[in-house]
């Protein structure tokens, strides 16, 4: 098999994960939107400020599925495009052991670091 040819395979297979894990969360997202964590009954102190921890709670899963949703939607985009494991800030093929492991990555390693301490 030549190089292209494992290349397209790989492609595949990660299309196919991909697409998988998107499915999972659009049902996950789904399922919280319509989850009620407070009912409709009168609640005491304590009641109201554990249905506020966890109505945070649940924001918090919320956005970060949210977060990983668009990522997948990005990776599934630069497949399309013929972009997928090209560092979106340098222009450099993102490591194979890096995509293997998160396939939806957008940047080489150098690259996520620098993006992580800019954001602290």
């Amino acid at each position: 098999m030549s190089k292209e040819q494992v290349k397209s395979v790989d492609l595949a297979k990660i299309r196919k994960e991909l697409q998988i894990r998107k499915q999972e969360l659009e049902e996950q997202l789904e399922s919280m939107s319509r989850e009620q964590i407070v009912d409709d009954q009168v609640q005491d102190s304590g009641d109201q400020a554990q249905s506020v921890v966890m109505e945070s709670l649940r924001n918090s899963l919320q956005d970060a599925e949210y977060e990983e949703y668009d990522r997948l939607v990005k990776a599934l985009a630069a497949i399309d495009a013929g972009t997928y494991g090209v560092c979106a800030d340098c222009g450099a093929s993102i490591g194979e052991k890096r995509l293997k492991h998160f396939p939806n990555a957008s940047r080489c390693i150098a690259c996520q670091e620098a993006f992580e301490a800019r954001k602290q």
